[in-house]
């Protein structure tokens, strides 16, 4: 249950695979959450062709938003922040910004997505850098699941980013998950102090002082087995993590599908422990972790991944209604205000 009427932006046009998985994401949603609704963004007359005479737009509860433009999957950032003004993607940011939506969701190209909300947007004071943000799976996290930035919005950080990352990692898993002392921990190639480069000592040494739970290091396999709530790092590692992930859990699963065909007999196994397989799927598949946020930009921007099913991109817009509904984006900005000595350099993307 909402704690209020939310409304969110979604570019529906974005992806590799479009309206016919984006669409139905949406609608599911809907329906889901009595109190929400959905600016469908894109090119007019396909999305009326698609549901022009669904009783959720002819409710209002999806609405209809008209963008002559689409980003495509592999188009420069600054070409498509200069060039493609009327994009789907940068009118689902617009809507943000002039206040018709509370959050917006997109599976378009990451390197735009970051680009067009930086600019139009803007970073908060006392944040440098955005952050992508998503959720992991965790055996000992009460939460079941950690959160975990950077993922890839940068790839050169110093020691003061990754303690503003640290903060807002924090501050979201307080505002999403309830919890009042988040354990944040430093992604590092071992638990020891002398362990690990020069940009992850310097950072210890800044989370040390501040108000964030720091607990020291956490090595790879520490992010789904330690006692951890948050996980940063830089960009470059963060995203080779994720990626080492999403490709671990696709290897089991085809090691799963090939063992149980191998004959008769692991046939009936597999019928056998169906139920059991279910389980383990729902807990690893992919799909029911999509969905990253851009934190550190005035107002929600949720980033799907491209290739994203109904099923994926459904769990995406998912996340940014709880966004929205717990105000993370004002928690955040409340909690740079009253901190001392971090500035922002406000570089912003000229477009």
């Amino acid at each position: 249950m909402l704690n209020q009427k939310i409304t969110i932006a979604v570019d529906v046009m974005s992806g590799d695979k479009g309206l016919a998985e984006l669409l139905p994401a949406v609608i599911s949603t809907v329906k889901e959450h009595d109190q929400l609704t959905v600016i469908a963004v894109g090119q007019q007359e396909q999305l009326k062709a698609h549901i022009g005479n669904h009783p959720m737009v002819t409710s209002g509860r999806i609405i209809i938003h008209h963008a002559s433009e689409v980003v495509a999957m592999d188009e420069q950032p600054q070409s498509a922040l200069k060039n493609k003004k009327d994009s789907s993607m940068r009118v689902a940011i617009n809507l943000v910004k002039n206040g018709q939506a509370m959050a917006c969701v997109s599976a378009g190209n990451t390197g735009a997505l970051m680009a067009t909300a930086r600019f139009v947007l803007k970073t908060m004071p006392g944040i440098d850098r955005p952050a992508i943000c998503t959720v992991l799976p965790s055996i000992r996290s009460p939460y079941k699941h950690v959160h975990m930035l950077d993922l890839g919005a940068n790839v050169d950080e110093e020691p003061k980013h990754l303690q503003q990352f640290a903060m807002m990692g924090s501050l979201i898993a307080t505002a999403v998950d309830k919890n009042e002392n988040p354990k944040v921990a430093l992604l590092n190639i071992g638990s020891e102090a002398i362990k690990g480069n020069s940009l992850v000592r310097e950072t210890a040494k800044l989370l040390q002082n501040t108000d964030v739970n720091y607990i020291g290091f956490v090595e790879g396999d520490g992010i789904f087995f330690d006692d951890v709530d948050v996980v940063v790092c830089d960009g470059f590692s963060g995203n080779v993590a994720l990626k080492t992930l999403e490709g671990s859990c696709k290897l089991v699963a085809k090691y799963l599908e090939a063992s149980y065909k191998q004959n008769i007999f692991t046939k009936m196994a597999a019928l056998i422990s169906k139920p059991v397989l279910r389980s383990l799927k729902s807990k690893v598949d992919p799909r029911n972790y999509n969905g990253a946020s851009l934190l550190g930009l005035r107002g929600i921007v949720v980033k799907s991944h491209g290739n994203a099913d109904r099923i994926s991109f459904a769990n995406a817009i998912n996340i940014a209604i709880k966004l929205a509904d717990q105000d993370v984006v004002g928690k955040i900005e409340k909690q740079f205000s009253v901190e001392d000595g971090i500035t922002s350099d406000s570089e912003q993307v000229k477009g």
